[in-house]
């Protein structure tokens, strides 16, 4: 059985939760307290030497870690990865938007307002998050507004990336009222068979 080391709050451990969960893989998961150092210990390190969530052990004790890469791997030849080159690349485009564009300020807000409850030395820094997520936003909506998934009519893990801190980004802050596509693209993901919550 699959073991997912993760944080129940973290966004990125989500992805993999809910991944394995539409997949109807069995897993157990070991709930891991970024705030209290637990990913700082030899043992965690062990199974990822950078020292952050998610990482799933597979049966044979192998470890993987970047929570894009782990959707990937589960991902690989079901429905959820197309296998035609350019939808696979449209898929990859977005897991890297997700990386690069989004999570970085999305995410960073979300964390700096509800996990650390906004500490003053922090607003700054919260502010920019806001000012670059709200592009990053502009960008799926864009998409959205063209079609149901981001890539095509299709669900896939572009979108298990993208949903799992877009539907929590009001916690960091963002107003998503403005935002028609990407509220209708959340509640189509919500609805997928295997559906999971963040904390379900």
């Amino acid at each position: 059985m699959y073991k997912v080391y993760g944080d129940y709050n973290s966004g990125n451990c989500y992805k993999v939760k809910l991944m394995l969960n539409l997949l109807g893989i069995a897993y157990e998961w070991q709930a891991i307290d970024i705030l209290k150092g637990e990913t700082q210990t030899p043992e965690f390190l062990a199974k990822n030497p950078n020292g952050k969530v998610p990482v799933l052990e597979l049966e044979d004790g192998t470890c993987l870690w970047e929570s894009n890469a782990i959707l990937n791997f589960l991902a690989d030849g079901s429905r959820y990865l197309p296998s035609e080159p350019r939808l696979r690349t449209q898929v990859l485009q977005w897991q890297f938007f997700e990386q690069y564009s989004h999570e970085p300020y999305v995410a960073v807000a979300r964390f700096i307002q509800f996990y650390l409850d906004m500490p003053e030395e922090r607003r700054e820094e919260h502010a920019g998050c806001l000012k670059r997520g709200y592009k990053a936003l502009d960008v799926m909506e864009q998409q959205l507004q063209r079609t149901s998934f981001l890539v095509g009519e299709t669900f896939s893990i572009a979108d298990v990336a993208l949903y799992a801190y877009t539907h929590v980004a009001h916690q960091g802050g963002f107003d998503l009222e403005g935002y028609p596509g990407i509220n209708a693209w959340l509640a189509r993901v919500a609805g997928q068979e295997g559906y999971v919550g963040m904390l379900g």
